[in-house]
C-alpha cells in the first residue's frame, strides 16, 4: 500500500495489474489510516471472515460501501476462529502452553486417503465387512453350531463358505487400499524445497508416541519386504502412472505429482538429502547472482513483462527515484508498499533451502517452487521471478481445468529473493480459518517498517491484505516462472484440496435397494420353516405311548418345549442356504467384470484427449438399463465448447459469413435442401476467405496470421477497415477491433519460429477467440508490459495503459477494463451480454444503432451463435480519480471485498456508447443428433438444462433432434414474478391434454412409461422456472412437461439444475441420468440416479464427482444401450437363478424333515451343504451375469427399442421373484420325492447283499439330481450357448460326482465311505437322475415355448430375425450407429403462447453464484487452433425467441450469410411470428436504464422496460 500525504496525491493514476476481480493497490490521502484499521481490525478479530452474503433486492450503490474505520465493526457478525502466524517474531506469551510450546496445533502435511494401515487392516476391514446383515447372520449361525446340542456334525468346516467370502473381499479391498497408499507416498515424499536452519515457532518437534513407533516401524518392515521382492524381478514398472490408472483414478485429484527434474518416488529413509541447485549467496556475491538469476533475456519466452526494471525499495527502506521515461505521459512516481524485510535485522546467515518432502512441510515454513513443480500446501506468494510479481499456476488438479490463472505476490514481500532475506524478515499473518471454499480468502500481513536512515526510530504499522489472488493452493503447478518463494499457511488436511476432496456421493442401485427386500422374504420363510420344525418336534416329544417312547433314549432338552427351541435353532443351522450368503459376493464379482468390460470397450475410447469410458462407482451398472430421463448440460456436452468467431456487427453494418449447423437445421425444417445449400455456402465461404486474406495482407503483412486459423471471413470487413466506406465506418472497424485487443485478461505466449506464433490463454474460450480475431485482423496483442498492453496496430507497436481491469463474474455478465489511450484519454471498454450492455447504455441516444445492432444480435442467436456487445465510454480525469479512489477502498476491504467493487464497478458502468456485438460459434459435438435420435428410439427422455439463452437453446434443439417443425413449442416465460399467471399457463396448456394437475393424474403418470408423442416440447427459463418448482405448482409442471417430448430449461442456476432432476425424479419415481462437463453440472449429476461426466474442454470437476466418465456424448448410447441394457437384464437374471437353487436345494432337505418328526437330521453329508453355493452351482450363475447375452452390440444398437422393457422395469419384478420361488419349490418336491418314492417300497440291495437304502446314500441319489437340475435350469434361462458356459455348466454337474468319489474314497469319511461306487454303479440312480431332470424342468420348458410362440417379446422376434440373417448387413460396420434421420421437409405450424422475456434479478444469490468461477485459462485438451481454453463463456442475453422483423432496405453490397439468414427467416410461419408482441431487437432498444441488481418490471405493447 502507498503512504504519501495529501499534497503528494498525483493526477495521473498509476496502472493497476490485472488480477482477479480485487487489485492490491490504494491510492489517495488516506493510505496510512486505512493500514492501520486493517491492522487494528486484525488484532480485535480471531481472524477470518465468512463472505456475508448479498440480499437478492440489494441495489449496489456507492453508498454502501463502507470506510475501512467501519470495518470492525461491519464484520463482527462474520468472525470466526482464524490463526494467527509469526514470522521470524517469538510467539507471545498468550500463544504458548506452560511447557513454551506453542498452543496451537496444525494438520501435518502429511495424508492418508487410504483407510488402513497393515496394522488396522485385518480389525478394521472386518468391522466395515460386517455391517452387512448377511455376514452378521451367517457369523451368528457358525457360532451356533459351536455349540453340539444344535446338531452340526463339523462345526469348522462350516464357517469355510463365510471365511472364503470374508477373505476375497479383504483381498479386493486390500489391493483398492494398497493402490490408494502407493499413491499417498508417492505424494508425500514428492519433493519440494523448504528453507532449513531456521526457527519456525509456529511449530514443536512432535513428541512419538510408542503406539505411533509401532505403526511407522511395521509399515516400514512390510514396505522394505517388498521392495526387495519387487528388485529380484526384472521387470521394472514405469516411473509415473499408466494411462489405465490415470483413467481410473478420478477420485484424487491431487494424485499427479508429477515435477520438473526430481523424481516424486523418494525414498523415505533417503540419506543427505540434496541441497538446491540454486543455493543463497554467499556474502559478496549476492547482489551478481541476483542479478544473474533474475536477467529478463533469461527468463521463459513468455510475455510477463516488456519491462527490464522492478520497482522496489531499497534496503533501507528509501523509494528509489524513478528513471526517465519516453513515454508519451509523464509517470506518477513508484509508490510505496513497503517490505516485511527489515534492513535493521541482523541475519545469522545459515539458513539454506534444501530439498525435502512435501511430509515435512509445516505452517509458517518458506518454500521455494519451482518451475512445473506442484505447490506442496496452501501457501501466500511473497516475490516471484517475474518483475511484476505475478506467476501462473495450473489448477486441473483442483478443479480439472487444464489452464493457467495468475497469482500475484505480496508487494510487501517483492524484495524477497533469498534465503538470507526469509532470515530478516519480520511480520505477521493473519488468517481466517481453512474453509472449503477455493475461491475466497481473507487475510492480512502485519508488520513494522524500519528505515535504516533512522534505527533508534519506532518504525511504523504497516499491513497489506492478503486474496485468493495471493494464495497458491496445494495440488496446483507452477507454469511459466522460474520460481516463487512463499510462506505455508495451511498443511495437510486443512489445505483446500483436501476439504473439498470426497464430494461423490455414495450411490446405490435400484436392483440392489429391492434385494434387500426380496432376503427379507427370504428370512421369513426360513422362519416359517425353522418354526414349524420347532413345533412338530416338540410336539412330537409331548406325545405319549409314541414309537418313541420304546426306541429313544430321551429328548436331549428333556421337556417338549425346550426341544422344540433347540430344534428351532438346529434348523436354522440346517436350512442356512436359504439366505444366500454368496449372493453378495457374486454381484460383487459380477459388476466387478462388468465395470471391467466398459473400460475395456474400445468404441468408447477418446483418442483425442486419451481417455476411455471410465466407471468411478461399479456397484450400479444395472441402473444404466433403466433410465427414462436424461438431463443434459448444453456447453461442452452437447456442443464441443471449441469457440469460433464467426460473425460480427459495428455500427448498424453486419460482418462475417458462416453456414452453421443450427442454420442448416432451420433450412431442412423449410424443406430446403441443405445438402446443396451447404456446398453453395461453403464455396462462396473458401473464396471470400481467399480474398479476405489476400486483402488483409495488402493492408498489412501481419506475421502472425496464419491462414488455417482465420475464422473470421469478411471480406467487406477489410475494405471498410481501408476506408471503401468512409471515415465513420473506418473508425468504428478500428475502434472496434481496439476494444476486442484491449477489454480482455488474456495471457500470451509467443512459440518461436519464422513466422513466430502467438497462444492465446484466456479466462474463457470465447475470449481467446476474440482477441485471435483482433489479431488477425492486424490489432495483435503482443504481451503486457509492467503497467499495460503492447498492441501491434496494422503494423505499429503502441502501448496502452491498463488501469484496471473489472472482471466477469456469472451476476455481473460483463467485464470492462479502463484503457489510458497513447493521446492521454481515458477509455472504459466493456463487453457482456446484450441485455446487460443495452440497459447500460446512454438514455435516448444511438437509437437506429440500437435497432440495427438488436436484429443483427437476433439473427446471429438465431443461427446459434454466442453473442456479446461491445461498448464503451469516455472518462474525465477527475470522474476517474475520485472513481478510483473508492475503487482502490473496496479493493483494500477485508469484509465483503467483491459485493463492494461490484458496486464500485457497476457506478462506473453507465452511460455507454455502443460499438457493436459479437457472434461466436459453439459447434456440436461429432454425432450427437444421431445419439440423440436413437437414444429418442429407445424411449428415454432427454432434457436440457443450460446456462444459455432460450434462442441459443432452442436452435441448438433443431439442430440436434431435440425438437422438430410438428412440434408445437410453449416457449413458458413468467413476468414480473406472478405465481397467479404462472398457475394459469400451466392449467391452460394442462386442458390442452386434458389435464388438471390431480394427485391421480399423477398416479396415473407414474405407471405410464411411454415416450410421449413428438406434438410438443417446452421450453423455460431460469426465472419461470424458479416459480413452477414452488410446491404450489411443481405438480402441474411435472405433469405438463410429461406430456412432452422434449424439455428445454434455459438460464438456470446449478441448484435449479439440481431441482429439476429431484422435482422428475422423486416426482415419476423413474431412473435419472445427468450428463455434464463443467463444475456447475456437478449438482445435477450428484443427484440424478446415474451421473455421466464428460472429460472435456471445460475440465474435470464433472468428471471427479460422476458414476462413469466418457470423452463425448455420443458414447452415452453406446453406454446406456449396449452395457447398460446388458447389465441390467444379466443381473436380475442372475439373482432370480441364485434365489431359485437355493429354494430347490433347502426344500428338499425341508421335505425329508417330515419322515422324522422334524428332528433336523441332514439328509445329505454336510459337506454338500457347504459346496452347494461354493462350488457345486456357482459357476453358472456368475458367468450369467458376466457374459450371458441376448443380442450383440451392433443388433442392441439397431433396434434401440430393445431398451423400452429396462425403462418398463420388467426384467426384475416381483411377480419374477415369486415365479422362481415357486418353480424351485416345485422341482425340491419333485427331486426329493423322486428319490424318495424309489426307495420306500423296496430294500435296494446290491449284487455283494449289502443295501444302499441308508440315509447319506440317499442323500446321494437326490443331491446329484439336484445339482444336474440347477445347472441345467440355469443354463435353460441363457440366451448365450456357447462352449464357454456349455463347459462351464458341465464342470458344475461333474464337480459333485468328482468331490463325491474322492471324499468317499478315504475311511476318514465314515458312514459316507465307499458311497460313491456303491451308489453310482446302481442303474437305479441313473434312471432317477434322467428322469428327475426331465419331470422337474418339463414346466418351465413349456412355459418358454408357449411364450415364445404365442407371445413373443421384441427379443424373441429379433432373434429369430439374427438367426435368419437379417442383420447381417452389420457385420460390416466395427460399432454400428445408425444413419442420421432427416425431418421432414414440410413446414407445419407451430404455436407459441405470448410470452415475454422478464430481465433483472429472479433468483436469490445462492443460485447466481456458480459452484466455480470462469476459469482464467486454457487447458490442454482443446483442439482449437486458436485457444485450447475451457470455462462459461459471457452468453447470458435478456431477450426472448422472436422472429418478428421489421422491413429494411437491402444492403448495398451482397453478403450471402446475412442475406441467407434473413432469407430464411423470412419464411418461417406467420402464426409464431403473431404470437409475439415485439421482437428481441425491439426489446432491446427498449432498455434504457443504466442501474444495474435491481429487478426488472416489465409492461406489454411498447411501454418501457426500466432495469
Amino acid at each position: 500500500m502507498v503512504t504519501k500525504s495529501k499534497g503528494e496525491e498525483s493526477h495521473v493514476s498509476n496502472p493497476v495489474k490485472r488480477i482477479r476481480w480485487a487489485t492490491q493497490r490504494v491510492t489517495g490521502t488516506d493510505e496510512r489510516h486505512i493500514r492501520q484499521s486493517i491492522k487494528d481490525r486484525f488484532q480485535h478479530r480471531k481472524a477470518g471472515s465468512t463472505e456475508k452474503k448479498r440480499q437478492s433486492g440489494e441495489t449496489p450503490h456507492l453508498d454502501g460501501i463502507l470506510e475501512e474505520a467501519d470495518l470492525s465493526e461491519a464484520g463482527d457478525s462474520h468472525e470466526t476462529s482464524g490463526r494467527r502466524i509469526y514470522f521470524n517474531i517469538p510467539l507471545p506469551d498468550t500463544a504458548k502452553d506452560d511447557n513454551g510450546r506453542p498452543i496451537a496445533h496444525y494438520e501435518r502435511n502429511k495424508i492418508r486417503t487410504a483407510k488402513y494401515t497393515p496394522l488396522s487392516f485385518v480389525p478394521k476391514n472386518l468391522w466395515f465387512q460386517f455391517h452387512n446383515i448377511a455376514n452378521v447372520y451367517f457369523l451368528f449361525v457358525i457360532l451356533l453350531g459351536i455349540y453340539w446340542i444344535f446338531g452340526n456334525p463339523n462345526p469348522a468346516l462350516s464357517s469355510v463358505p463365510l471365511i472364503v467370502i470374508l477373505f476375497l473381499t479383504a483381498v479386493k479391498d486390500g489391493i483398492e487400499d494398497w493402490r490408494r497408499t502407493v499413491l499417498d507416498n508417492e505424494l508425500n515424499n514428492a519433493p519440494t524445497h523448504r528453507l532449513t536452519e531456521w526457527n519456525n515457532v509456529n511449530t514443536s518437534e512432535d513428541s512419538i508416541s510408542p503406539w505411533r513407533r509401532l505403526k511407522k516401524a511395521t509399515t516400514h518392515s512390510i514396505l522394505s519386504t517388498y521392495k526387495s521382492w519387487s528388485s529380484k524381478r526384472d521387470k521394472k514398472s514405469a516411473r509415473g502412472k499408466s494411462y489405465a490408472e490415470r483413467a481410473l483414478d478420478g477420485t484424487r485429484p491431487s494424485v499427479d505429482t508429477r515435477q520438473s527434474g526430481f523424481s516424486i518416488q523418494s525414498e523415505p529413509d533417503e540419506e543427505g538429502i540434496r541441497m538446491t541447485p540454486v543455493p543463497s549467496p554467499q556474502p559478496g556475491t549476492g547482489r551478481q547472482l541476483e542479478n544473474d538469476r533474475l536477467a529478463v533475456d533469461d527468463r521463459p519466452t513468455t510475455s510477463f513483462s516488456f519491462e527490464h526494471g522492478e520497482n522496489t525499495q531499497h534496503a533501507n527502506g528509501q523509494i528509489p527515484a524513478s528513471d526517465p521515461s519516453d513515454r508519451e505521459l509523464a509517470r506518477a512516481p513508484p509508490k510505496f508498499y513497503g517490505s516485511i524485510v527489515d534492513p535493521l535485522k541482523q541475519a545469522p546467515g545459515k539458513a539454506r533451502f534444501a530439498r525435502d518432502y512435501w511430509k515435512s512441510v509445516q505452517v509458517g515454513d518458506f518454500v521455494r517452487i519451482y518451475n512445473e513443480d506442484q505447490i506442496p500446501a496452501d501457501v501466500v506468494v511473497l516475490s516471484t521471478s517475474d518483475p511484476d510479481g505475478q506467476c501462473y499456476v495450473e489448477t486441473k488438479n483442483l478443479d480439472g481445468e487444464t489452464n493457467l490463472k495468475v497469482r500475484q505476490a505480496l508487494h510487501c514481500g517483492r524484495m524477497m529473493k533469498h534465503a538470507k532475506d526469509c532470515e530478516k524478515a519480520s511480520f505477521v499473518i493473519e488468517s481466517e480459518a481453512p474453509n472449503v471454499d477455493m475461491y475466497r480468502y481473507s487475510g492480512a500481513a502485519q508488520w513494522t517498517q524500519r528505515d535504516a536512515r533512522k534505527p533508534e526510530g519506532p518504525g511504523a504499522d504497516m499491513a497489506e491484505p492478503i486474496s485468493i489472488n495471493n494464495l497458491l493452493l496445494r495440488g496446483c503447478s507452477l507454469r511459466n516462472t522460474d520460481w516463487v518463494l512463499g510462506v505455508v499457511v495451511y498443511t495437510g488436511r486443512e489445505t483446500k484440496i483436501m476439504l473439498n476432496s470426497g464430494i461423490t456421493p455414495s450411490k446405490r442401485s435400484r436392483i440392489a435397494r429391492d434385494l434387500n427386500w426380496y432376503v427379507i422374504y427370504n428370512f421369513a420363510v426360513l422362519f416359517f420353516m425353522c418354526l414349524v420344525s420347532g413345533i412338530v418336534q416338540g410336539v412330537t416329544w409331548a406325545e405319549t405311548n409314541a414309537s418313541s417312547d420304546f426306541f429313544e433314549y430321551g429328548s436331549i432338552g428333556g421337556s417338549p418345549p425346550l426341544d422344540g427351541f433347540i430344534t428351532f435353532w438346529s434348523s436354522v443351522i440346517l436350512f442356512q442356504n436359504l439366505v444366500p450368503i454368496s449372493l453378495y459376493i457374486s454381484l460383487e464379482i459380477i459388476r466387478t467384470a462388468q465395470a471391467f468390460f466398459i473400460y475395456s470397450d474400445t468404441f468408447m475410447y477418446y483418442d483425442r484427449i486419451d481417455y476411455p469410458c471410465t466407471p468411478k462407482s461399479w456397484n450400479i451398472s444395472d441402473d444404466l438399463g433403466q433410465i427414462e430421463y436424461i438431463f443434459s448440460d448444453k456447453t461442452g456436452t452437447l456442443t464441443q465448447n471449441v469457440m469460433e468467431f464467426k460473425k460480427c456487427t459495428i455500427n448498424g453494418v453486419p460482418y462475417g459469413e458462416a453456414y452453421t449447423e443450427a442454420q442448416a437445421g432451420m433450412q431442412r425444417r423449410q424443406g430446403v435442401d441443405v445438402e446443396a445449400e451447404g456446398a453453395r455456402a461453403h464455396k462462396q465461404i473458401a473464396e471470400d476467405r481467399i480474398t479476405m486474406l489476400r486483402d488483409l495482407r495488402k493492408m498489412h503483412a501481419n506475421p502472425y496470421l496464419h491462414d488455417e486459423e482465420l475464422t473470421f471471413v469478411a471480406p467487406d470487413f477489410v475494405t471498410d477497415l481501408g476506408g471503401a466506406s468512409g471515415t465513420e465506418q473506418k473508425i468504428a472497424n478500428e475502434e472496434f477491433m481496439l476494444a476486442l485487443a484491449l477489454c480482455h485478461t488474456v495471457i500470451t505466449e509467443r512459440t518461436p519460429g519464422d513466422p513466430p506464433k502467438l497462444e492465446f490463454k484466456a479466462q474463457s474460450p470465447d475470449e481467446a477467440a476474440l482477441v485471435a480475431t483482433a489479431r488477425d485482423c492486424g490489432f495483435t496483442v503482443m504481451g503486457r508490459s509492467n503497467d499495460g498492453i503492447i498492441l501491434n496496430v496494422l503494423g505499429r507497436e503502441r502501448e496502452f495503459t491498463v488501469l484496471n481491469t473489472l472482471e466477469f463474474n456469472s451476476s455481473r455478465k460483463r467485464m470492462s477494463a479502463v484503457i489510458r489511450m497513447p493521446n492521454g484519454k481515458i477509455i472504459l471498454y466493456c463487453k457482456g451480454a446484450d441485455s446487460v450492455i443495452y440497459s447500460r447504455l446512454k438514455p435516448g441516444e444511438q437509437p437506429q444503432l440500437r435497432r440495427l445492432t438488436g436484429e443483427h444480435l437476433e439473427m446471429f442467436a438465431r443461427e446459434g451463435l454466442r453473442t456479446l456487445c461491445i461498448a464503451c465510454k469516455e472518462l474525465n480525469e477527475e470522474e476517474y480519480q475520485a472513481w478510483n479512489k473508492e475503487h482502490d477502498l473496496a479493493a483494500a476491504a477485508i469484509v465483503d471485498r467483491e459485493d463492494k467493487l461490484e458496486a464500485v464497478s457497476d457506478a462506473i458502468e453507465r452511460d455507454l456508447t455502443l460499438i457493436g456485438g459479437t457472434a461466436i460459434e459453439d459447434r456440436l459435438q461429432d454425432g450427437v443428433p444421431d445419439a440423440i435420435a436413437l437414444l429418442g428410439d429407445a424411449g428415454i427422455k432427454l432434457w436440457v438444462l443450460t446456462g444459455d439463452k432460450v434462442e441459443t437453446a432452442i436452435n441448438i434443439g433443431f439442430s440436434c433432434n431435440l425438437l422438430n417443425n410438428d412440434m408445437d413449442l410453449i416457449v413458458f416465460k413468467i413476468e414480473d414474478e406472478d405465481m397467479d399467471l404462472a398457475q394459469a399457463e400451466l392449467e391452460k396448456h394442462l386442458q390442452a391434454f386434458g389435464l388438471s394437475g390431480t394427485d391421480e393424474e399423477l398416479q396415473v403418470a407414474r405407471k405410464d412409461h411411454r415416450a410421449p408423442k413428438a406434438t410438443h416440447a417446452i421450453v423455460i427459463d431460469g426465472d419461470s422456472l424458479k416459480l413452477v418448482l414452488e410446491d404450489r405448482l411443481r405438480q402441474k409442471f411435472l405433469l405438463l412437461c410429461k406430456q412432452c417430448k422434449s424439455v428445454l430449461c434455459c438460464r438456470v442456476s446449478p441448484s435449479q439444475k439440481a431441482a429439476v432432476v429431484r422435482m422428475v425424479k422423486g416426482g415419476l419415481d423413474v431412473m435419472t441420468l445427468s450428463v455434464g462437463d463443467g463444475a456447475n453440472d456437478v449438482a445435477m449429476i450428484q443427484e440424478a440416479d446415474v451421473g455421466v461426466g464428460i472429460a472435456g474442454e471445460e475440465g474435470r470437476q464433472a468428471v471427479m464427482s460422476s458414476d462413469y466418465a466418457i470423452g463425448q456424448f455420443r458414447f452415452l448410447q453406446r453406454l446406456i444401450l449396449v452395457h447398460g441394457r446388458w447389465s441390467y437384464r444379466r443381473l436380475a437374471e442372475t439373482i432370480a437363478n441364485f434365489f431359485y437353487k437355493n429354494i430347490v436345494w433347502t426344500f428338499a432337505l425341508f421335505w425329508y424333515q417330515i419322515y422324522n418328526n422334524f428332528d433336523v437330521t441332514y439328509l445329505f453329508d454336510y459337506t454338500y451343504i457347504l459346496l452347494v453355493n461354493l462350488a457345486f452351482t456357482s459357476l453358472p450363475v456368475i458367468f450369467m451375469g458376466i457374459l450371458d447375452q441376448d443380442v450383440s452390440d451392433k443388433v442392441s444398437l439397431a433396434v434401440p427399442q430393445l431398451y423400452r422393457r429396462g425403462i418398463e422395469r420388467k426384467e426384475w419384478t416381483s411377480l419374477k421373484f415369486w415365479t422362481y420361488m415357486f418353480d424351485g419349490i416345485y422341482q425340491s418336491v419333485i427331486c426329493y420325492y423322486m428319490g424318495h418314492l424309489i426307495f420306500a417300497p423296496a430294500t435296494f440291495e446290491t449284487h455283494n447283499g449289502l443295501n444302499i437304502n441308508d440315509r447319506p446314500r440317499v442323500g446321494v441319489y437326490i443331491a446329484c439330481a439336484t445339482i444336474v437340475v440347477v445347472n441345467l435350469y440355469v443354463l435353460m434361462n441363457m440366451y448365450r450357448w456357447d462352449w464357454l458356459f456349455l463347459l462351464l455348466v458341465a464342470i458344475s454337474i461333474l464337480l459333485i460326482w468328482f468331490w463325491t468319489g474322492v471324499y468317499t474314497a478315504f475311511s476318514s469319511s465314515a458312514q459316507f465311505y465307499k458311497a460313491a461306487p456303491q451308489v453310482f454303479g446302481q442303474l437305479s440312480f441313473w434312471a432317477m437322475v434322467l428322469l428327475t431332470v426331465a419331470v422337474c424342468l418339463l414346466p418351465r420348458f413349456a412355459a418358454k415355448a408357449f411364450q415364445k410362440l404365442y407371445r413373443p417379446r421384441d427379443i424373441d422376434i429379433i432373434r429369430e430375425q439374427v438367426a435368419q440373417g437379417k442383420y447381417k448387413h452389420l457385420d460390416r460396420y466395427d460399432a454400428y450407429v445408425p444413419p442420421a434421420k432427416l425431418p421432414s421437409a414440410a413446414s407445419s405450424e407451430v404455436s407459441d403462447p405470448k410470452q415475454e422475456q422478464r430481465n433483472g434479478k429472479g433468483l436469490a444469490d445462492d443460485d447466481e453464484r456458480p459452484i466455480y468461477p470462469p476459469s482464467v485459462a486454457n487447458t490442454g485438451t482443446t483442439h482449437n487452433a486458436r485457444s485450447q481454453n475451457g470455462s462459461d463463456g459471457t452468453d447470458y442475453t435478456g431477450h426472448r425467441f422472436s422472429l418478428d422483423q421489421p422491413q429494411r432496405p437491402s444492403m448495398d453490397r451482397p453478403r450471402p450469410s446475412f442475406d441467407r439468414m434473413r432469407e430464411s427467416m423470412d419464411r418461417i410461419r406467420p402464426s409464431f411470428e403473431a404470437s409475439n408482441d415485439f421482437t428481441s431487437a425491439a426489446l432491446l432498444t427498449r432498455l434504457e436504464s443504466s442501474h444495474s441488481g435491481t429487478p426488472t418490471r416489465r409492461t406489454r405493447h411498447g411501454n418501457s422496460s426500466l432495469r
